[in-house]
């Protein structure tokens, strides 16, 4: 099954589990496509459409947003995975249901909330500020969940 991951990723957490993705699945079929680029890819190609973004000031990506909306009825008929990267546990299932609309999540063989990340390193001056004051972080912190991005690829295996 040809499977294309497509994603959006600000400071590299959602493209780290994306290609964490890729690499437990077949690698000579599986295609990273970063949405919102200019070039656009023939989703009618891949039988498998695995999408994933993360939270920034409470919402996913105007480009990630953009896609879900112009493609929604391709996705709609294909075997579809979800993944949301959110670094508040609390409010992450709230916000998986606001980043995907319900359709989508419905339609989907997975859905999870695989963790974050704060890389301070990626971040720029306001950024930081702002993750001090929020999350209470000063350094890079991972909490990425292996265990959901594992179980995400199971279940559209």
């Amino acid at each position: 099954m040809k499977t294309a991951i497509i994603y959006t990723s600000k400071h590299g957490t959602t493209r780290k589990v994306a290609e964490e993705i890729a690499g437990l699945l077949s690698p000579n079929e599986v295609t990273l496509i970063m949405a919102g680029q200019k070039e656009e890819t023939d989703l009618e190609l891949y039988d498998k459409i695995i999408i994933g973004g993360s939270i920034h000031a409470g919402t996913i990506s105007k480009s990630l947003r953009k896609f879900l909306k112009s493609h929604r009825n391709l996705l709609l008929r294909k075997h579809l995975g979800l993944f949301l990267c959110c670094m508040f546990e609390e409010e992450a299932e709230e916000q998986m249901h606001r980043a995907f609309p319900e359709d989508l999540r419905n339609h989907a063989k997975s859905c999870h909330l695989v963790g974050g990340e704060y890389l301070f390193e990626e971040m720029n001056f306001i950024e930081k500020a702002m993750t001090r004051k929020i999350a209470g972080v000063s350094d890079s912190v991972s909490r990425l969940k292996h265990d959901k991005i594992n179980q995400l690829v199971r279940e559209l295996s």
